[in-house]
């Protein structure tokens, strides 16, 4: 099976001389952190009926950290973060995983949402009916709240100059804005993001960039998954790679702007 060099010291078991590690298919290696993890997700497993989707999944996250979740068509990046947030399908049928000490594995949606976890799905749910204030002031009516709605306006100032206006009827991007807003206003302690940069012109997707460079910087915790790799890992802290529902590869966001036979076995760039 094919090897690919990575430039960097083993985190665990040895084997490989100081400075550099083997990158395995079947066996990634894990960069170590002084730090206890924010979010752990430990062996997690997740089907479909009886599809095995969400292969024996695990990395960890720091408090601040954005960790793009990457990975060609199917190779079960949605997945995972749907696993995480605890959305019935699909189900987690072993593992943990764990939110600042909080068992997310032990909770329905619901409750991992009331414990931070925030997922924005490629969809954006956006209720239709409500304008974009009463988006946002239903995501904030159960306790434990998170931003004031003033403060994402600051964020968002294009929200604030629609804030009357029916949210479904905004643009693609003032949808995605939305999307991340409605999170925001929640009690929030990691970010989801799934796709985020779908369908978007480059100029808006410079904007969201923007905005999550903002949020990192007010410590919060976000995982991006991501088809514009580039983006996402030019954005990123640091990467995992899932291929076929598995981790092929989990270390710093640089290492895989760096390794050109990584990006082509994986990401197809």
């Amino acid at each position: 099976m094919k090897q690919i060099e990575l430039t960097r010291t083993t985190a665990e078991g040895g084997g490989a001389m100081p400075g550099h590690a083997e990158f395995h298919p079947r066996g990634p290696l894990r960069t170590p952190h002084p730090e206890p993890a924010f979010l752990s997700v430990h062996e997690i497993d997740g089907h479909y009926g009886e599809s095995y989707i969400v292969q024996r999944v695990s990395f960890r996250v720091h408090e601040g950290e954005i960790l793009a979740l990457l990975g060609r068509n199917g190779a079960g990046k949605t997945s995972t973060l749907r696993t995480i947030a605890r959305l019935e399908q699909p189900a987690l049928t072993h593992g943990e995983i764990w939110l600042d000490h909080q068992p997310l594995h032990a909770m329905k949606a619901f409750e991992a949402a009331r414990a931070g976890c925030q997922l924005v799905p490629e969809d954006r749910r956006i209720i239709p009916g409500l304008t974009v204030e009463e988006n946002l002031e239903l995501a904030r009516i159960v306790p434990r709240r998170g931003w004031e709605i003033e403060r994402v306006y600051e964020l968002f100032p294009r929200l604030r100059e629609r804030r009357r206006q029916e949210g479904v009827t905004l643009s693609g991007g003032e949808q995605q804005m939305l999307a991340i807003a409605r999170a925001l206003v929640r009690d929030i302690k990691v970010l989801l993001l799934d796709e985020p940069y779908e369908g978007l012109a480059p100029v808006i997707v410079r904007e969201i960039e923007k905005t999550l460079h903002h949020i990192r910087e007010e410590g919060i915790t976000t995982i991006i998954v991501e088809q514009n790799a580039v983006a996402a890992l030019e954005l990123a802290d640091r990467a995992v790679i899932l291929d076929t529902g598995r981790v092929v590869f989990d270390g710093t966001a640089k290492e895989v702007l760096e390794n050109e036979d990584l990006k082509r076995e994986y990401l197809a760039i």
